[in-house]
Formats: structure tokens, sequence, C-alpha cells
């Protein structure tokens, strides 16, 4: 749930989850459309689907436990290498670093050069302690959200001032961990009209002729049918007899 979103906005979801689906055959159990319609109002529905089938894989691969080396979480549906060692290091607490986003950005402004994807990963591995690494992952998480924040860093009181070389240069433009590439808009592109498309089927199946209005294009049918067919293929819907589109 912390993949793209704040932790503000998951608090609340993830107990009702946890609630709903207080072990993975549960989940299994429920089925994708039942995943859908508890994931509302977290965004990005694929990744509740990736939940449902990687509930699936555990139940039936891994006895219903979730499994707790490296390459049996990365087979899982929807696990990269942040999640899975997120699950190793605060779950198991197995001796392995973790990148988020704002551990990558701590880490670049340390290091005072941008650290791309790999090299962020091999900079947090050379770095991790021989012990407590369950604590050394949490504290730079916490530098991350309380200190060395994309915008207006808290350098002052940083613990990681003295050992910054950002910091230590006067910040010097550009910023080492200032982003590449930024998310584009929103607002009238076709992630909200999938998201419309999926609320509605959360409300009953859509007929073919409801779809462009569903997704907010209604004088654009043809795109609402693209959006539509890209959701089928997805896993996230599935055609009904009529043609239109129902939960999966």
């Amino acid at each position: 749930m912390l993949q793209q979103t704040g932790a503000h906005r998951v608090v609340g979801p993830y107990l009702d989850w946890v609630a709903a689906f207080p072990e993975p055959a549960s989940l299994a159990r429920a089925g994708p459309a039942a995943a859908l319609a508890a994931w509302q109002g977290l965004g990005y529905n694929r990744r509740a689907l990736n939940l449902h089938r990687a509930a699936v894989v555990i139940t039936e691969a891994h006895g219903g436990r979730v499994p707790a080396d490296l390459g049996s979480l990365l087979a899982l549906p929807g696990v990269g290498p942040y999640t899975a060692r997120a699950v190793l290091a605060f779950a198991f607490e197995a001796p392995v670093a973790v990148v988020d986003t704002n551990v990558s950005r701590v880490l670049s402004r340390v290091a005072g050069r941008p650290l791309p994807g790999r090299r962020a990963q091999e900079l947090a591995d050379a770095l991790l302690p021989g012990s407590d690494t369950w604590a050394y992952n949490q504290a730079l998480f916490d530098v991350g959200a309380a200190h060395c924040l994309a915008r207006r860093p808290g350098c002052d009181d940083c613990p990681l001032r003295r050992r910054c070389a950002w910091a230590g240069a006067g910040h010097p433009e550009p910023d080492p961990a200032a982003p590449t590439n930024r998310q584009s808009r929103f607002i009238g592109s076709d992630r909200q009209g999938r998201g419309r498309l999926v609320a509605a089927l959360l409300r009953g199946p859509l007929g073919p002729d409801d779809l462009a209005a569903a997704a907010g294009w209604p004088g654009d049918p043809g795109r609402a049918v693209r959006v539509a067919a890209a959701l089928v293929a997805e896993g996230l819907a599935r055609r009904s007899a009529d043609g239109g589109l129902a939960l999966p």
C-alpha cells in the first residue's frame, strides 16, 4: 500500500484490509473483485490485483505462509526488489538493506552524487552494519522522512550532516537527489479514466454503451474502449456477455 502512496493515506485502509483478510488464504478465497473493492481510495488498482495473485501463490505454493527468502519473494506477483527486501528486513529481521525513494535521496546526498537504482542499493548494502539491521533500516527511513526532505531539507539537525557530502559542500546545484523524471499529469489522463471505470464496476457491470460516460469521456468512446481493453488485458476486468465490462 505504501508503494507510491503516502503513509497518512495508508493507515486506515491497512487496518481495514488486515481485518478483512487476516492471512493470505482468506484473501485468496475472497477473489480479485473483493480485493479491488477493499482497495478503493488507494489508487493504482493493479496493486490490489497483484496482492490477490500473490496470496494465491503463497497459499498454494508456500502453505499459506509468506516466504522468507529473496528468490521466493521476488517470484510473487507484483513484488519487486524494494518490497521483497522490506519484507525480509522488517518482518523477518533479515540482514538486508532496504532502499525506497526516501532512502535513495538520503544516500545520494550523503554520497554527493546521483545514485540511480542499482547504485543506491549497492551503497546501502555496503553500509549495512553487522548487527541491529532492523533499526538501521528504520533509522534511514526516519532520516528521509524527518530531515532529508525532497524540498527544504532540515540539514541543521540531521544526524547525518557531518557525513553528508552535499551538505558539507554547501548544497550546490543541482541537488544530487533531484528526480530525473516526473510523473505525468493525472487529471484527464488514461489513469484517471481507468480508476473511474474500476470504481463504476464496483457498483455493477457496464454495458458497451456505458463505458465512455463511466470513464468520464462521453465524447470520446474510442478512448474508453481502448482503456477498457487494457483493463481486460491486465486482469482488472473481464468482458461481459454483452461486450461490456464486469469485475474479474
